[in-house]
């Protein structure tokens, strides 16, 4: 028996479980990708209780402390370590080293490894350990959206736009960790680029034909942990995207000019990244699900590789940032300069489910751009119907054909309720032939309604909503096909019993270039912050609704059996689509700004966001209301104001640290997370002094609080005064009320004082925003209150 253990190797295994953490699922069609789904939209990343086949941990032991870069044998040296904890608790190096599948030695220290559960609970009670999680896995969650960013106006490139202030993204370096990278997609040509930036310490597996040059320098894949966790998938032991979730989001945050993209004939352009002279690596860690042991490995790859900006399309719920596999990786990040930018989940519109919270993380929500696709039903009695859809199968201009609800095409000993949501094998081919075929939504794939309708020998579906408040999405359909409200579904099956011979026809798809964006995704996660309601997230919104970009061809553009369709591009949507966008765009930051630190990135990011639409109006939620920073945080990302700030809210590793000490964590646990000594000393108005670039109070228990923030001059000498607007019920003081920079990177600090008004007794939050200005910048930040009746801070 060892030290640490006591229970015998010879134990029966205990009943494991497994939690499945979603990436931020893909609306496109269908699986894992589709967000047209009733309730349930989308896959939510979060935690999900399922049977666990095998278990496997992951151990934690803090943060790796060389004082130079490692060697070889340093790297072996940890290594050991790892061998020697956990061999004397199975009584057995040897057993050891084959229960380890991953050892962390480069900047995290731990490893992963298969245990028994009391094997694990006996080593997360060693001293020198932070945590054991379970290694969790998780399944996933453009040609006109830089245009709509101001980045370029109707196909030209402006003087004074971004991309050539940044030089394109000149050689700044982007990774992203998803399904890999189908490498022969034209938006990872290198043509005319130069050779590979010197520092790049990266690579390219070779196998499955995987070939790298001077735009994709890196593509790798980690998949141990899942085949730590016995689960199959045809596309291990490859960097190659089978997927096509990765391929889009690389494409979006660093794809070259590609003309002529399209999907299947629709939305006719150029596509291209938010950095199109950038660098892109892909680390291939999920297989579409994603192991924590295979994301830690890739974030330790991509740090040690040199990249510049890591974008983390998926999440794993909510959990203490000292567990969080993406949280620690995205900390060791943090600390060499590398921005970590993720999605805020797919789970929405309930509130305080927001994902990947941690403070040194930009946090992304997901918001429409100001274009519709069209596809309008036409009725026999010449009453039409504004639909939605991707037509790339249109029917004869003015043909009507005979419409039919699909309940009465039921095919025997199938139920009314199975053919009324076009399920498979549910449509009698003798009833459905040559006819129009209504079918309601519910949580099965949309567009495998249109293959069902299709097989039977339909020429057409009305897919109508069955609940007013869900959001229509376009997809890429077999038949053609219109998505109607659930309104406008009900005057349709009027129609069609009211009629003797109910027709119908269904027009091609127009694109339509004048709505009202941005308008928030309703299934795209809002706050408030689940692990720390003194942080507002998520941080910023970005386009991520019919995001078309580069695609794998290796699965059809349906992702449903029987779509054997293949394709350079295809729309998705989903927070995974807006990540890549701000990846993108923190990018060309970088290349203007290479002595920023990621909290300035971000900070300017943030500061110079918008919370008003292209049509003067405040950014509204699905339900065309007015949204509020819990939706979209500090607001839609404005590239132009971001690349000259004027201000900025930094932050240093030692300032997080600060934090953490705040909500809680002791010496101990930090002094292992950071690698050093460390003394914790919280001070009363730690959390709320953190110099993030918003402001949160939770809970105004006594009517007023006071806190402070510092900001650092980015920009020429200045004078800036504060314009105060103050939330509902709430008096905001603000001193100084002006601040004079004289130098570039001065500081200066400022107080808030937050107070409730007399006889304000809400219990929800309240919104306001404070701006500091001068005559060329405008440095707002939101302020979001809640006035609570209990004590929360002292």
């Amino acid at each position: 028996m060892c030290p640490l253990c006591s229970v015998s190797v010879d134990l029966p295994r205990a009943l494991m479980l497994r939690f499945i953490v979603q990436l931020r699922p893909v609306l496109h069609g269908g699986g894992l990708h589709s967000v047209a789904k009733s309730t349930a939209i989308l896959l939510p990343f979060s935690l999900i209780l399922q049977d666990f086949i095998k278990s496997s941990y992951v151990v934690y032991l803090g943060r790796q402390s060389y004082a130079s870069e490692p060697s070889a044998t340093d790297l072996d040296r940890v290594t050991d370590a790892h061998h020697e904890l956990l061999g004397s608790c199975m009584k057995s190096k040897e057993k050891a080293k084959q229960a380890i599948f991953y050892s962390y030695t480069r900047y995290i220290n731990g490893f992963a490894a298969v245990l028994e559960d009391e094997e694990a609970a006996e080593i997360s009670k060693h001293p020198e350990v932070v945590s054991v999680s379970r290694n969790q896995i998780s399944q996933l969650h453009t040609t006109n959206s830089w245009g709509f960013l101001g980045l370029e106006r109707n196909g030209e490139i402006p003087a004074d736009s971004m991309w050539l202030k940044a030089r394109f993204g000149e050689d700044v370096i982007i990774g992203t960790l998803d399904t890999g990278v189908w490498p022969e997609s034209e938006s990872f040509n290198d043509e005319g680029m130069g050779p590979v930036p010197s520092k790049w310490k990266g690579y390219c597996d070779p196998n499955d034909g995987i070939k790298c040059n001077r735009k994709l320098i890196g593509a790798r894949y980690f998949s141990k942990g899942h085949e730590a966790a016995e689960t199959h998938d045809s596309s291990y032991h490859t960097a190659r995207d089978y997927d096509g979730h990765g391929t889009h989001t690389l494409s979006t945050a660093g794809g070259r000019f590609v003309s002529g993209a399209n999907l299947l004939g629709s939305a006719y352009g150029t596509a291209k990244g938010g950095s199109p002279n950038s660098r892109v690596a892909s680390y291939k860690v999920c297989w579409p699900s994603c192991s924590l042991a295979d994301v830690l490995a890739g974030f330790e790859a991509a740090i040690h590789d040199g990249v510049d900006i890591l974008s983390v399309s998926l999440g794993f719920g909510p959990g203490e940032y000292i567990t969080d596999g993406i949280a620690i990786g995205a900390f060791l990040a943090m600390e060499r300069g590398i921005l970590v930018v993720a999605s805020a989940g797919n789970k929405g519109p309930d509130p305080g489910i927001v994902e990947n919270v941690a403070p040194w993380i930009v946090t992304v929500a997901c918001s429409t751009i100001s274009r519709d696709f069209t596809s309008n039903v036409i009725l026999g009695n010449n009453k039409q119907y504004k639909g939605v859809s991707f037509n790339t199968n249109t029917q004869p201009a003015g043909k009507s054909y005979p419409l039919i609800n699909s309940v009465d095409t039921k095919a025997a000993n199938v139920s009314s309720n199975q053919a009324k949501y076009c399920s498979i094998g549910s449509l009698d081919p003798l009833k459905v032939k040559g006819k129009i075929v209504y079918c309601t939504r519910n949580e099965d794939p949309d567009v495998e309604k249109s293959l069902v309708v299709a097989q039977a020998g339909g020429v057409g579906v009305i897919l109508a909503n069955q609940f007013i408040t869900e959001q229509i999405l376009p997809l890429a359909h077999f038949v053609p096909t219109s998505f109607v409200s659930a309104d406008d579904g009900l005057s349709i099956l009027t129609y069609v019993y009211g009629t003797k011979s109910p027709v119908a026809y269904i027009s091609g798809a127009t694109e339509v270039g004048t709505v009202a964006a941005p308008v928030m995704a309703d299934f795209s996660s809002p706050g408030p912050n689940f692990i720390t309601p003194e942080i507002l997230k998520p941080d910023i919104t970005a386009p991520g609704v019919n995001i078309l970009a580069a695609f794998t061809g290796a699965s059809g553009p349906a992702d449903v059996r029987g779509d054997r369709r293949r394709v350079h591009f295809n729309f998705l949507s989903g927070t995974s689509m807006a990540c890549p966008h701000v990846s993108g765009i923190a990018g060309l930051l970088k290349t203007i700004h290479p002595d920023w630190s990621p909290a300035a990135i971000k900070s300017a990011i943030m500061t110079a966001a918008t919370t008003i639409s292209n049509v003067k109006q405040p950014i509204a939620n699905a339900s065309l209301l007015e949204a509020n920073p819990l939706n979209y945080g500090a607001g839609h990302i404005w590239p132009s104001r971001a690349m000259d700030p004027g201000l900025v809210y930094d932050l240093t590793t030692k300032d997080y640290v600060n934090f953490l000490c705040s909500i809680g964590y002791n010496s101990t646990q930090l002094s292992l997370f950071i690698g050093k000594p460390y003394i914790c000393q919280p001070h009363n108005n730690g959390l709320l002094d953190f110099n993030y670039p918003s402001i949160t109070v939770p809970n105004l228990s006594s009517n007023k609080t006071t806190l402070s923030r510092t900001l650092k001059n980015v920009g020429t000498p200045s004078l800036y005064t504060v314009n105060i607007r103050a939330p509902g019920g709430i008096s905001v003081k603000v001193e100084p009320r002006s601040l004079k920079f004289d130098k570039i990177n001065e500081e200066k600090m400022f107080k808030v004082t937050l107070e409730a008004k007399k006889g304000f007794k809400s219990n929800d939050y309240v919104f306001g925003e404070i701006t500091w200005s001068d005559e060329n910048h405008h440095v707002r930040s939101p302020v979001v209150v809640k006035k609570m009746a209990v004590a929360a801070y002292g």
